[in-house]
């Protein structure tokens, strides 16, 4: 990192895939407002997911990373919530119990409202408007008042945000995750399928091990890896406006974190070296992601491997 980095240095470089609001003073507004609010995450957490990755990289663990292409404000409820953590549950047990190894578990949620779009805008019966960039930006109902940017949606993801991290921290350590619930885990929409047989046989061996467990005195109640589970979040770090706000510096070492998940990406779209996008995650100690496809020169993901 330069030693001139600062949240907003980004500002300083071409940014691609951003909105174009029409009102400047009222996003600047939102901003200011989301600059003093809680953070949704933690220094210490993203740091024990670096950690954790290191253990992925050399071979020590398996990481597990799913979740929705793109979150909604209409699609916001508890069921949907509970239902994709229990399907990465399911998924981390059933890869747990085969590799033998730990699995870190990172859901992309609680943040990943923004979609990149190959094309500003998008035309219907002769009839063109801005792309709709996802809900942290506009509405998908195609009329010109739905896709006007709408800054006080950056308010409304934040809110969301942390309403469902609230959640899966509840899910995680509350109770749901014990893996003596694990036959409580199944779906309906599995229990006539091949592979919903197939997940409750190895659940039902799973339960044996863990009888044979208990009864040599290990359980739930005396021992906390069997009864919660570390969890973890992420998106695509696209509106760098929204991740600048929620850029903090952590108390206890002084180092910059962005505060609104535990791991950033960035998308084939914008991995420029001198786009803005590189630029911000240079200076943040979270993990980070970088989408690689056949289209990167080798030279390039070194050099972006360096950034």
């Amino acid at each position: 990192m330069s030693a001139n980095w600062t949240p907003k240095s980004w500002r300083n470089y071409p940014a691609k895939q951003m909105p174009d609001y029409p009102d400047a003073a009222a996003l600047a507004d939102v901003e200011d407002r989301l600059s003093v609010f809680p953070p949704l995450v933690f220094a210490g957490e993203a740091r024990r997911l670096k950690a954790k990755l290191a253990d992925v990289a050399n071979g020590k663990a398996f990481l597990l990373q799913g979740g929705d292409c793109a979150e909604s404000f209409k699609e916001f409820h508890p069921d949907n919530i509970r239902d994709t953590f229990r399907v990465l549950l399911q998924m981390a047990v059933v890869l747990t119990f085969g590799a033998s190894m730990p699995v870190v578990k990172v859901g992309r949620m609680a943040g990943q409202f923004a979609k990149p779009r190959s094309s500003n805008e998008e035309t219907i019966d002769g009839v063109t408007l801005p792309a709709y960039r996802g809900d942290m930006v506009n509405g998908m109902a195609f009329t010109p008042e739905q896709r006007i940017p709408d800054p006080e949606r950056l308010i409304q993801v934040y809110n969301q945000s942390a309403s469902t991290l609230n959640l899966l921290r509840a899910f995680a350590q509350g109770g749901f995750a014990d893996l003596n619930k694990v036959q409580r885990w199944n779906l309906g929409f599995v229990k006539d399928n091949p592979l919903g047989e197939r997940y409750r046989d190895l659940a039902s061996r799973l339960q044996e091990a863990l009888d044979f467990m208990g009864a040599c005195g290990m359980n739930s109640e005396n021992t906390q890896a069997m009864r919660g589970t570390s969890f973890f979040t992420s998106h695509e770090s696209l509106l760098l406006n929204y991740e600048e706000a929620m850029t903090r510096v952590d108390s206890i070492r002084g180092d910059w974190y962005d505060t609104s998940a535990h791991m950033l990406w960035i998308g084939d779209r914008t991995r420029q070296l001198d786009g803005a996008h590189i630029e911000y995650l240079k200076g943040v100690g979270n993990p980070v992601g970088c989408k690689v496809g056949p289209t990167i020169d080798p030279d390039e993901l070194i050099r972006l491997i360096d950034a």
